[in-house]
């Protein structure tokens, strides 16, 4: 790998040489090792390559293919180490098992991705883990939430489906000040738009299987952190057994090369459908942070260099108007997951409506005209065309 020389290139240049590796030889594309077991030529180089976070001895410690994609993100998010997983859960779940045991408290947000909150709220706790969570836009409710036995504070920003931003500079300070570990969802944001360890924030996790891999065809979840924390993840991974496949890496590996290309359509695209809707008669309000109507957007300008395709409004017409939109789409999928190539739409009420509570849905602003749009990187004429056809006859009062 050019360390040396990646830290003076652009995000696009290093997306395709951070993981240059000279013993590949002529081999431009990366190799696929899928083998799970991997030979010791001696003793000592039996050590050598069994030791934490090694790539070279058996997969569920280390792969040569997985090596290489954590070596990228790690590059693009500024952290010493990092790890593949299965899934963004198996990421989340290895690391918050690795940094709360029974006896201890850990601070989150009001507003996650679901898999957080079942975390926080049902899974720690019946391990003896007290969780509480807080209005992410408000700083003092962090720092009135810690308490001395407080040791991680999980951020997400920004959040679906309100798109709320988190004050990530601010909210690490207050951690940072108590001995408290910060853990931050940067799957929407990716590292293109937004670095948190440039804030400092300590752990950084991706849902891989959105913008990294980019083309809806993998799973898997990455963390990012210094070498002796991710060697503390490491080791519980080792009992947790979530770890990427080699070949769900690979795809990651061959998605990510385009990262900057994708994420800068993915930042036109859900720009120009926020204006659009905001000017719409048949939506009541559109939740995107770059938006000067956004409560957050200055923060959200101040920490973001750009603002994503993931963008939120809310129909007039209701649960009725937003199925009709849905079923007049001709670019946009109707599906759970985002973050590929192509756009995805989903009605928050009826995916999260069965497995969170009514007063959940309720404190995170899920409303029945609530349509969630990730905007791919189709033609963004082609795209406001669909959306707006769509939105045609639709409820306007």
């Amino acid at each position: 790998m050019h360390a040396h020389r990646n830290g003076q290139l652009s995000f696009t240049t290093r997306l395709l040489t951070a993981d240059d590796d000279p013993e590949d030889g002529l081999s431009v594309s990366p190799p696929l090792h899928q083998s799970v077991n991997f030979a010791a030529r001696d003793e000592a180089h039996l050590q050598a390559i069994s030791a934490p976070l090694g790539s070279e001895y058996y997969t569920r410690r280390g792969n040569p293919t997985t090596a290489r994609l954590v070596q990228v993100i790690a590059d693009l998010e500024g952290g010493e180490a990092g790890m593949m997983f299965a899934s963004g859960m198996g990421a989340i779940a290895t690391t918050l098992m690795t940094f709360a045991k029974g006896g201890d408290h850990i601070v989150g947000q009001r507003n996650h991705y679901i898999g957080i909150t079942e975390m926080l709220d049902k899974v720690l706790p019946s391990f003896g883990v007290e969780a509480s969570r807080v209005d992410q836009t408000s700083v003092e409710a962090f720092e009135r939430a810690i308490r001395p036995n407080t040791k991680l504070i999980v951020l997400e920003s920004p959040v679906n489906p309100m798109m709320h931003i988190t004050d990530l500079r601010a909210v690490c300070a207050l951690a940072k000040a108590r001995g408290i570990l910060t853990f931050c969802d940067n799957t929407f944001a990716t590292p293109i738009n937004q670095r948190p360890m440039e804030h400092g924030v300590d752990i950084v996790m991706h849902s891989a299987t959105k913008y990294i891999g980019g083309h809806h065809d993998l799973l898997a979840g990455s963390i990012t952190a210094s070498r002796a924390l991710t060697e503390r993840i490491w080791d519980t991974s080792l009992v947790t057994g979530a770890i990427a496949a080699p070949f769900n890496a690979w795809l990651a590996l061959r998605g990510i090369r385009t990262l900057e290309l994708r994420v800068r359509q993915h930042n036109e695209n859900g720009l120009a459908l926020a204006h659009l809707l905001e000017e719409h008669p048949a939506v009541r309000q559109v939740f995107y942070p770059g938006l000067p109507s956004h409560p957050q957007h200055a923060l959200a300008r101040a920490q973001m260099s750009g603002f994503g395709g993931l963008l939120t409004f809310d129909l007039k017409g209701g649960s009725t108007a937003g199925s009709a939109f849905i079923r007049k789409l001709r670019l946009a999928s109707f599906t759970g997951s985002l973050g590929g190539v192509s756009s995805t739409v989903m009605q928050p009420a009826v995916l999260f409506g069965d497995r969170l509570s009514k007063a959940i849905v309720e404190e995170q602003g899920i409303t029945p005209g609530l349509i969630r749009f990730a905007a791919g990187i189709e033609n963004t004429g082609d795209l406001l065309a669909d959306v707006e056809r769509a939105l045609d006859g639709l409820p306007t009062a």
